[in-house]
């Protein structure tokens, strides 16, 4: 597989590290990433954070690797003798030519199949509409008291009441202590719920935390469960979900109205801040007296403005007389010059009327010149008109083309009706109409001469 000929026919010589090099290049181009399952021996952690283990069966086993930016997110600790399932890569170690795993992920054995059960169970609530965003509700800005399902000794309790009493102490709050994990804890939890729920209008429980710590996927199961996420759904009141860490994820998270990453999360979402409302308090406070302030400033200085308009009545009235005697002088003086413009006019009107009497006898005398010259303008211009009218007319007649054929002459024309003007335009054989001053013929051209 990895023979070559050089150009004078020998086989290629290469190196070991060539070697090695090519058979490494050749397995990972060959095998992709996949889950290998074995038993973990001779694990060996070093300071600089890389894991050295033999993965191994009955009848075989294999060195793997898993680099530090990779066991940094294990959150549980593999020994010796466990039965783990790796994601890895096979490759070589060219500096040794060892064959070996590059891991990528692990889990313990047998979580394949809970991941298996996780995802058929998330598709079917999902299909029936358990996770749609649409059915999900509020939760309340200022919960009357608040739920908590956990269990008493779990360490996520003692995070949810030290977050409220420090969020909000004067909210009461309601513990539905249950098993978290085990056996029957499923069923335990449901029951919790199913008894907030129930007691909703007696506890006055506004929103209910279901919360518990951080832990493996078999910690988790519990809320993994179809009677869990079915309870939560059927919940009367708004149910905030905190199970596990920020990178665990359940089908409680799902179902629920709210998902918080943490049970202090969860806390935090389901209560009001006392420090931020004092603020918003505070701040309100200062904008109202600031407003209130403004507002007495505003009619205050109304008040000084009215009041330097409010005067005596007596003086008011006397303000008034005077008022009305100046309108009265006014008056008077506008009716004296109004009369005295009216008589200039008059005045004016009359010595137009004497200066524009007209003198009739002239102007009668006027009337018959101007009558005598329009009837000879009238007489001379009908003479100008027929003598015009004379001439057009012999004019029309000499142009005539009837007057042309009363003197002898006649017009050929072809049998389409165009006039002929030049007999170089005809052709033995052709039909002409030739029009005379009365009637017309149609005859042949016989030659042309």
């Amino acid at each position: 597989m990895f023979s070559t000929i050089a150009l004078d026919g020998q086989p290629q010589v290469i190196s070991v590290s060539e070697l090695n090099r090519r058979v490494r290049a050749t397995i990972e181009q060959n095998l992709p990433l996949t889950w290998v399952a074995g038993e973990m021996s001779n694990l060996r952690r070093y300071d600089s954070g890389h894991w050295y283990f033999t993965l191994k069966d009955a009848a075989a086993q294999v060195d793997c690797v898993m680099f530090r930016h990779k066991a940094q997110h294990i959150d549980w600790q593999p020994v010796d003798g466990m039965q783990v399932e790796v994601r890895a890569a096979a490759t070589v170690y060219e500096a040794r030519g060892k064959y070996q795993l590059n891991v990528e992920a692990m889990r313990r054995a047998g979580l394949g199949a809970l991941y298996e059960a996780f995802e058929k169970l998330k598709a079917k609530l999902d299909h029936e509409g358990l996770f749609a965003e649409e059915r999900k509700r509020e939760i309340p800005a200022f919960p009357r008291a608040i739920g908590v399902v956990t269990s008493p000794q779990a360490a996520a309790l003692r995070d949810v009441l030290t977050t409220l009493k420090r969020r909000m102490p004067s909210i009461p709050v309601v513990i539905y202590p249950t098993p978290v994990q085990g056996d029957g804890a499923a069923a335990k939890i449901m029951q919790a719920i199913t008894t907030a729920s129930a007691r909703c209008e007696q506890d006055q429980c506004d929103v209910l935390i279901v919360c518990r710590g951080g832990g493996s996927i078999e910690d988790l199961w519990s809320f993994n469960e179809e009677i869990v996420a079915r309870a939560i759904h059927a919940c009367a009141i708004p149910v905030v979900s905190g199970v596990g860490h920020e990178t665990d994820f359940t089908i409680a998270d799902f179902v629920a109205d709210a998902r918080a990453p943490t049970p202090t999360a969860a806390a935090e979402l389901a209560s009001p801040d006392r420090v931020e409302l004092q603020m918003q308090v505070s701040q309100l406070g200062g904008a109202l007296t600031r407003t209130t302030r403004r507002t007495l400033e505003d009619r205050m200085q109304k008040l000084d403005y009215l009041a330097r308009r409010l005067t005596h009545p007596g003086e008011r009235l006397r303000e008034r007389e005077r008022h009305v005697a100046q309108l009265g002088n006014r008056l008077q003086s506008a009716f004296k010059h109004a009369a005295e413009r009216r008589a200039w006019a008059l005045s004016a009107v009359a010595q137009r009327l004497r200066n524009a009497r007209p003198d009739v006898p002239a102007h009668a005398r006027e009337v018959q010149q101007a009558a005598r010259g329009l009837h000879e303008a009238m007489r001379r211009r009908l003479e100008q008109a027929q003598s015009q009218l004379a001439r057009a007319q012999a004019h029309i007649s000499a142009l005539n083309p009837q007057m042309m054929l009363e003197r002898g002459y006649s017009i050929a024309e072809t049998a389409n009706g165009a006039i002929v003007r030049d007999a170089d335009a005809l052709n033995a054989g052709d039909l002409l109409k030739i029009r005379f001053a009365r009637g017309q013929v149609e005859s042949e051209v016989k030659r042309k001469g």
